[in-house]
């Protein structure tokens, strides 16, 4: 293994180890949904240190329903016995201004599941209002600068509604996850090529966490023995890349469902913390990350504003997204198709909130 690729693995496994000379004030940090199945899996990844390091001190709170209140103290009572020395506090709420009071991180996993009968649009009906009810209250009790992450679903289009009921936060500070569907593409190619999965490198996930979203290799590369490959050439079959490759990872979440007769979990909780640990640590030098990001006009021509995935570096804190990217007929094809999706669900779900 080449040196940099020790490094990457050194770093990460830091993560996980035990917190020493601890001098930063901690970090405010609120989970919704806390006990359900991501939300239980995540916060005890947030106690090993894989969100922010392992030096890194966190006032860690837990929003749930009311009816998941025996829950919530179960999953407290449980993130307590493991006396996870980062944790300097653990609270437990079922109110929002409890729950947001000071938040510098927010992590909004809680969402209404489709349920038998329901169709995409009252789903969609449901979690905006749900989502403009967390926005509001952001505005009202978080930290101004508060980063916020949803991964509840429609993600990308809970992340819009959100941002848009917290109008003195910045519209950078709201994010979507599809780091999870980055890692299922890298995790994909790893094993055709026969590589260690952190030496696959900038893959882009595009649009939205949808069966619609586009996993593009044409900026991949494999790092190994200190060469620089890209994907396309190591794989060899532009025609699987373009269709087999990308059904494959946009109806992953599925296929594990199908399996595990329950939907991701661990791996959802393990994106999270990928996605704030480099969002606020930083990404590493020539390396950019997929996150649902705020358009703003100016982007890759998206006039509109929706929730779009793109790749992205961060730096203190801040999120660029890579500029100047072309695309060719087949990847516009792609974007256009997941972008139509976005403005689809953006009209639904704004339908039934008022907006400001």
């Amino acid at each position: 293994m080449d040196s940099s690729a020790t490094t990457r693995r050194l770093q990460h496994l830091s993560r996980h180890f035990k917190a020493s000379n601890i001098t930063t004030p901690p970090v405010r940090v609120t989970v919704t949904g806390a006990a359900g199945n991501i939300g239980y899996a995540l916060v005890h990844m947030i106690g090993q240190g894989r969100l922010l390091g392992p030096n890194q001190q966190i006032i860690l709170t837990l929003l749930e329903l009311p009816m998941a209140k025996d829950q919530l103290e179960g999953t407290m009572m449980e993130l307590r016995d493991c006396a996870f020395p980062i944790l300097k506090e653990i609270r437990g709420t079922t109110q929002y201004d409890q729950g947001f009071m000071g938040c510098e991180i927010a992590i909004l996993v809680g969402a209404k599941p489709r349920g038998p009968g329901m169709e995409r649009k009252d789903l969609l009906a449901a979690n905006a209002r749900i989502f403009k009810e967390q926005g509001e209250a952001l505005e009202k009790y978080a930290s101004k600068n508060v980063k916020v992450l949803v991964v509840g679903n429609p993600a990308n289009t809970n992340a819009l509604i959100t941002a848009q009921f917290a109008p003195s936060i910045p519209k950078s500070n709201f994010t979507a996850l599809t780091r999870l569907d980055q890692n299922r593409a890298q995790s994909i190619i790893a094993q055709r090529v026969s590589a260690n999965v952190e030496d696959v490198r900038n893959i882009i996930i595009w649009g939205n966490h949808s069966t619609t979203q586009f996993a593009d290799v044409s900026q991949a590369t494999v790092q190994q023995n200190g060469i620089s490959q890209t994907v396309r050439g190591l794989v060899a079959d532009d025609a699987w890349l373009q269709k087999a490759f990308v059904e494959q990872v946009a109806k992953r979440g599925g296929a594990i469902i199908e399996k595990r007769k329950a939907s991701s979990a661990a791996s959802a909780a393990s994106a999270v913390c990928d996605h704030i640990h480099d969002w606020l640590i930083g990404t590493d030098n020539g390396t950019f990350v997929s996150m649902g990001v705020v358009t703003d006009g100016k982007l890759y021509g998206i006039k509109e504003q929706v929730c779009f995935s793109f790749p992205c570096i961060c730096k203190d804190g801040n999120v660029k997204v890579v500029e100047g990217l072309k695309w060719d007929q087949f990847q516009q094809s792609m974007i256009d198709k997941t972008l139509k999706e976005l403005l689809e669900e953006k009209e639904m779900a704004f339908s039934v909130v008022v907006t400001k």
